[in-house]
């Protein structure tokens, strides 16, 4: 098969063995997939992570022992494989299992490729209204979909989201449906007026928002975002972490404990409310697609997707 591989260089393999299927696994057939700002990380060096990339799918099961039933299927996958027998897994915690692999991340190929594999409890069906384009924002909509899970978010709260890129723009609309106050920073804001439609405030001016908001969510994964989100943030606030940094991070440490400020780290999250978001038309992807590219033109692909400014970027299989 072909696969997209990231060793001391980024090539495309078109002769690459497919994937092996371990038992409780299915060999998924990769419709189309989306380039994250995690897979630009990575081409850096981040979790010093060698093999196929990519995270973000949506694709055809092809094998499925003992669940033929899943055959022919379009399904999307959560992206931690636990091992579901250690404390934390049984625990309830298995996209912490300190046995995991994380698919195109951590120990396992992922989805820039023909063929992928997966457990079976990590798939999840595609409705029928969802199309593949669309279905690849289901992993970060999820990661969106997690923060009011560990944050409670009340109508009355002034929410500020510091980042436009593909995850900010998600979360802004994901916490728009509390009927919160939302407010979007970030550095091309003059490309996402469609967010006003929704109720959400859009500036490129951090001299606009007012300082004391009850909840900061940094979606820049920059050392100037955090910065900025313990500025923004009011007294026993709260900033929730969404991106990971490249690095090591300087941080007032004294300030955050002077204001008591809660800071609180969010990665992967729920599949199931954020595919009923996309079935029901309640969160836009379409304005995020930036552009379209054939996993032969991968390479180029990954070098439009680093350019500043650039959204989504596809990746069609066939």
């Amino acid at each position: 098969m072909r696969g997209l591989v990231l060793g001391k260089t980024l090539t495309l393999q078109v002769d690459r063995p497919n994937p092996e299927a371990k038992p409780g696994e299915a060999m998924i057939q990769v419709l189309q997939a989306g380039i994250c700002s995690t897979d630009l990380h990575l081409v850096k060096g981040y979790m010093e992570f060698q093999g196929v990339l990519g995270h973000e799918f949506v694709g055809v099961v092809d094998q499925a022992p003992n669940q033929s039933s899943l055959i022919g299927k379009r399904v999307v996958g959560e992206i931690n494989a636990a091992c579901q027998v250690c404390e934390t897994c049984i625990t309830g915690h298995p996209t912490h299992c300190p046995h995991r692999t994380t698919l195109g991340i951590m120990g396992r190929d992922g989805a820039f490729a023909d063929y992928l594999s997966l457990p079976f409890e990590n798939l999840h069906l595609l409705p029928d209204a969802v199309t593949n384009e669309h279905a690849v924002f289901i992993e970060p909509l999820a990661a969106a979909c997690e923060i009011p899970q560990l944050v409670s978010i009340k109508p009355k709260d002034r929410i500020i989201v510091i980042g436009d890129g593909k995850l900010g723009l998600l979360c802004a609309q994901v916490l728009a449906l509390s009927g919160c106050q939302v407010t979007l920073v970030g550095r091309h804001t003059t490309h996402h007026t469609w967010l006003e439609s929704k109720g959400i405030a859009v500036t490129g001016d951090i001299h606009d928002i007012q300082q004391g908001a009850d909840i900061i969510v940094e979606a820049t994964g920059s050392p100037e975002g955090l910065a900025l989100a313990a500025k923004l943030v009011r007294a026993r606030g709260t900033i929730v972490l969404k991106s990971t940094y490249h690095g090591e991070v300087l941080v007032n440490m004294t300030e955050l404990v002077i204001n008591e400020i809660s800071v609180i780290g969010s990665r992967c999250g729920p599949f199931a409310p954020a595919l009923r978001m996309l079935a029901g038309g309640m969160i836009e992807v379409e304005p995020l697609i930036h552009a379209r590219f054939s996993l032969n033109d991968g390479i180029t692909a990954m070098e439009q997707a680093a350019q500043q400014g650039t959204l989504k970027v596809l990746l069609k299989m066939s």
